[in-house]
């Protein structure tokens, strides 16, 4: 069920983000003349199409729903009628047909815009970015962050929920930025300005990064009350339920939830002899940490949640929204933000300051449309919006087969008076065409490698 849930809303996703930039190229292509024949969301068998006349476009949705299409008159791909001739998409000047092709990505950033402009109106729910102990030896504890330090601010923008906070600091420094001003307001009320000094190898990848850091969000005391038990989990199957209090595990009395967390982190795949208070009464069992695994350690888990009071969760939490004016400034703002990121960031993996193992591939987007949907509709809105800045950034690359490709051969013909001739054309697509698959197939490798 998860797998379908998880599939529906990457193509979802994908299917606005193709339709909006193959609407792109279609409208500005109307506008400017060019006669379109078809226009086409998903390629393979067509499910449904409509065409007004004979003589009109033809609007078709196909069974695949991962691209799309837009298909106009034009002589380098076959036969053009002496009627249909004036319409071509190559007789028409070089500035229409850049901003044929250009329309598409450019498209694809505007919708960015409009996503995060419904996104600042309907408002955020987060919690407070309040910091929590600081490890010896990290940037925080170098630049003077204390346990209790609400953030306020990053380089002058408002960072008013702990996600908005780690996503600015941690754009900022794959930016490029070494010195991080973030101001804050400690446990008195009194605002401060904490500096972070990052080294150049410090932003090379966000978990490097993180832990160099050393901000984690502040974690009130809890008790080791069980809050929820995960289906098909250690938990589970060791027959914890919710409301149990752990006392102690291998007779080592369990003060809070942090204390029994790091245990369970410390024992994979190792037997703990539990009692737990049930409803008043004292309780013996065996439970089994599943061990997981990541690139650099391992570590325990039962899958099982805390039981945090509500009174507790509405104290940490914050709602902010923006009224319209405001809220489209902001768009446009984390529009460019995220643009300028993005190209920085592949600038970065290219001359290999930052490590290829950023890119995400289909799997991971997809696993991401399904996490994001499942937190609600301002962070699958988030979702889409971020996916298609790098669909619109990456198609302006100058990279042969994409748009950017297509807008460096106009350059080409715009200095040299002439158009590129196909056969150049046609080598340096192929080339491209390689490059991309070769890109596909190891964000597709990295995508494997994460899921075992």
């Amino acid at each position: 069920m998860e797998f379908l849930y998880t599939v529906f809303h990457f193509i979802v996703a994908i299917g606005v983000l193709v339709s909006i930039h193959e609407f792109g190229h279609f409208w500005v292509a109307r506008k400017v003349g060019v006669k379109v024949l078809r226009f086409s969301i998903g390629f393979g068998k067509v499910i449904f199409s409509y065409q007004k006349t004979a003589n009109s476009t033809e609007y078709v949705l196909s069974a695949i729903p991962l691209g799309g299409y837009v298909k106009m008159v034009d002589e380098r791909e076959g036969e053009v009628s002496k009627e249909d001739l004036p319409f071509a998409f190559n007789k028409q000047s070089l500035l229409a047909r850049s901003a044929i092709v250009a329309a598409g990505p450019v498209f694809n950033l505007l919708l960015a815009v409009v996503l995060f402009w419904a996104v600042f109106i309907i408002g955020q729910t987060g919690m407070r970015p309040v910091v929590g102990e600081i490890q010896v030896g990290t940037l925080a504890s170098e630049a003077g962050f204390s346990e209790g330090d609400e953030i306020l601010e990053i380089n002058g923008d408002s960072a008013p929920t702990w996600s908005e906070a780690m996503e600015l600091l941690f754009s900022s420094a794959m930016q490029g930025e070494r010195n991080i001003n973030v101001l804050v307001k400690n446990g008195d009320d009194i605002e401060q300005l904490h500096k972070l000094q990052l080294a150049e190898n410090d932003a090379e990848s966000p978990e490097k990064l993180y832990k160099k850091l050393g901000l984690t969000p502040w974690t009130p005391t809890l008790k080791p009350i069980i809050g929820k038990v995960i289906e098909n989990s250690p938990a589970q199957a060791a027959g914890l339920q919710t409301g149990d209090l752990i006392i102690s595990a291998d007779k080592e009395f369990m003060n809070d939830w942090v204390q029994w967390v790091k245990f369970i982190k410390s024992r994979p795949d190792k037997s703990i002899q539990l009692t737990i208070e049930r409803q008043g009464v004292r309780l013996s069992m065996v439970i089994v940490p599943e061990k997981i695994e990541t690139e650099t350690t391992s570590f325990g888990r039962i899958g099982a949640g805390v039981d945090v009071p509500k009174e507790l969760i509405n104290s940490l939490r914050v709602t902010y929204s923006l009224p319209p004016f405001d809220a489209f400034i902001a768009a446009l703002d984390k529009t460019w933000f995220y643009s300028t990121t993005t190209v920085e960031m592949m600038g970065k993996m290219l001359i290999g300051k930052a490590s290829a193992k950023n890119l995400s591939g289909p799997i991971s987007i997809a696993k991401y449309a399904g996490q994001s949907a499942e937190l609600g509709i301002v962070p699958f809105l988030k979702f889409i919006a971020l996916v298609s800045i790098s669909l619109g950034v990456l198609n302006l690359l100058p990279i042969p087969v994409l748009d950017g490709g297509h807008l460096m051969f106009f350059a080409i013909e715009a200095i040299k008076g002439s158009p590129v001739s196909e056969s150049i054309q046609m080598y340096f697509q192929q080339a491209g065409m390689l490059m991309l698959m070769c890109l596909m197939f190891f964000a597709v490798f990295l995508d494997i490698t994460r899921l075992f």
